[in-house]
C-alpha cells in the first residue's frame, strides 16, 4: 500500500536531490527519511535509486516514478478536497432568494430548526434562480411566483410584500395617496444594493431615472435621513428600518410592486418541519 506522506517525501527528494535538505525542511531525522525512501522503493517493487557510498540519486525508473507520483499526489489531493466539499454540502443548507425580505422571515426559523447546519444565503436575479433550478444547485429557493419548472407540491406561499417610495414631507409627491411607476419615471432615487428582482423592476419601469446605489447600510440610512432624493421602502422593511421623521411612505400602485413570494424546496421530506412551521 502506497504511503502518500512517504510519496511526498520521495517527490521532494527528487526536487532537491538531498536527503539532508528534505529532512531539515520537513523536520524529520535523516535515518527516518532514508527508511521512507526504502519503503517507497519496496512499494513500487523495482529499483528506483543509484546508490554509492555517500550519495543517493534517482535512476531512470526512479525519475519516471516521480512523474507518476506527482500525478497520484495531485489526484489524492483533489479527491480529499472533493470529499470534504461533499461533506460540507451535507452540512449546508443553500438558500437562494430573489429579494432580501423573505430571508428575514425564513432564516430565524431555519436556524432554530437546524442549529447544527450552516445556512448559505444569496440574493439572486431571476435568471440566476432559473439556472439554480436547471443545475439543481439549491436546497431552498424563494421566488416572486410559482414556477412551472418545479412541481406544485414542492412550492409554498411564504409572504406578501408591497413596495412604496419614501420621500421628504416637502417633496412634490408627498400629498399623493399612491403613485404609479410611470409617474415616477425621470425622478432620481437612492437605492440599496442586493435587492434582487426589486432592482430590475425599478430600472425596467423607470428607464429615465438614475439610481444612486449604496452598498453600505449605514451610509444609505444617513443619505435617506439627510438627502432630498426619494428612496424605496416596503411594508415589511418598515419594521426593520423605520422611516425617518422627515419622510413619509407612498404606496406604488402598480401590480408588479405588490408581490407574493413562494418558497420552493428540493426535498420536501427533509424540510417538513420548516414547511409546517411556516404554515402556522
Amino acid at each position: 500500500m502506497i504511503n502518500l506522506y512517504e510519496l511526498e517525501q520521495f517527490v521532494l527528494f527528487a526536487e532537491t536531490g538531498s536527503l539532508s535538505e528534505v529532512a531539515e525542511r520537513i523536520h524529520i531525522s535523516a535515518p527516518t527519511l532514508s527508511r521512507s525512501m526504502q519503503n517507497v522503493e519496496a512499494t513500487f517493487g523495482v529499483p528506483l535509486f543509484n546508490r554509492t557510498k555517500n550519495r543517493l540519486t534517482l535512476n531512470t525508473t526512479g525519475l519516471k516514478a516521480v512523474e507518476y507520483s506527482k500525478t497520484l499526489l495531485s489526484t489524492a489531493s483533489d479527491t480529499l478536497m472533493k470529499v470534504r466539499e461533499y461533506d460540507k454540502k451535507l452540512q449546508t443548507i443553500v438558500v437562494k432568494s430573489c429579494a432580501p425580505a423573505p430571508l428575514w422571515k425564513l432564516l430565524p426559523t431555519l436556524n432554530m430548526l437546524y442549529p447544527s447546519m450552516t445556512i448559505a444565503t444569496s440574493i439572486c436575479d431571476i435568471n440566476e434562480l432559473d439556472a439554480a433550478i436547471s443545475e439543481n444547485s439549491y436546497d431552498i429557493l424563494i421566488l416572486p411566483y410559482m414556477t412551472k419548472a418545479l412541481s406544485e407540491d414542492s412550492q409554498f406561499f411564504l409572504m406578501d410584500e408591497h413596495l412604496s417610495i419614501c420621500v421628504r414631507k416637502d417633496h412634490e409627491l408627498a400629498g399623493k395617496p399612491s403613485v404609479c411607476m410611470k409617474a415616477l419615471n425621470g425622478y432620481n432615487f437612492l437605492l440599496r444594493s442586493e435587492l434582487g428582482f426589486w432592482d430590475k423592476l425599478c430600472r425596467q419601469n423607470m428607464p429615465a431615472s438614475k439610481f444612486l446605489v449604496q452598498n453600505d447600510e449605514f451610509e444609505f440610512n444617513e443619505l435617506v435621513s439627510n438627502s432630498s432624493l426619494p428612496s424605496f421602502i416596503t411594508d415589511v422593511a418598515i419594521d426593520r428600518y423605520p422611516i425617518p421623521q422627515n419622510r413619509i411612505a407612498i404606496p406604488i400602485s402598480d401590480a408588479d410592486a405588490n408581490v407574493s413570494f413562494y418558497i420552493a424546496v428540493k426535498n420536501t421530506s427533509k424540510y417538513k418541519g420548516l414547511l409546517s412551521k411556516l404554515k402556522q
